[in-house]
């Protein structure tokens, strides 16, 4: 066999591994300035990289979390947000809510995002996947995803992971 032929078949032969790979992590671009600062900190650079886990991405979610998740709006649209609050937590949000079973409250880092304080909690069901960290460009390497000290939406947790 030549040294090609043993290429190709080395290639296809990794094929069933990236699909597989594809329902396990994604590597997602991420547009608009919804989370600044956190990702996109400008426009007048480049956009973020993230790499997002796929596989089960509610297990073990909490708050501060960043995810990917259906729009309620528009189910062709994926919109980027931060887990504010956990189902059952109280949310400073008009009168106070209770958010229910199996839905989250999710914003955006910047206070001009669509988000929970437009179309309210969410079901866990809506989210695609969980950013774990930035691939690119290299010099955001090392970013903490999870260290957002805007408002705090909480003001009674009854999980016990959030205390």
């Amino acid at each position: 066999m030549t040294l090609t032929a043993r290429k190709v078949v080395l290639g296809v032969s990794w094929i069933p591994v990236a699909l597989a790979m594809s329902d396990v992590v994604h590597v997602s671009k991420v547009d608009g300035s919804s989370m600044r600062p956190t990702l996109n900190p400008s426009d007048l650079t480049y956009h973020d990289w993230v790499l997002v886990k796929k596989y089960r991405p509610t297990n073990n979610l909490t708050v501060n979390d960043i995810v990917l998740l259906r729009s309620p709006f528009d189910p062709t649209s994926v919109l980027c947000k931060r887990v504010k609050a956990m189902p059952f937590d109280t949310v400073k949000y008009e009168d106070g809510m209770i958010i229910p079973r199996g839905h989250v409250w999710v914003e955006g880092d910047n206070i001009h995002s669509v988000d929970s304080r437009k179309f309210g909690p969410v079901s866990q069901g809506l989210i695609l996947g969980k950013v774990e960290f930035i691939i690119w460009p290299p010099q955001r390497w090392g970013t903490k995803l999870n260290q957002w000290v805007g408002n705090n939406v909480v003001t009674h947790s009854n999980n016990i992971d959030s205390k």
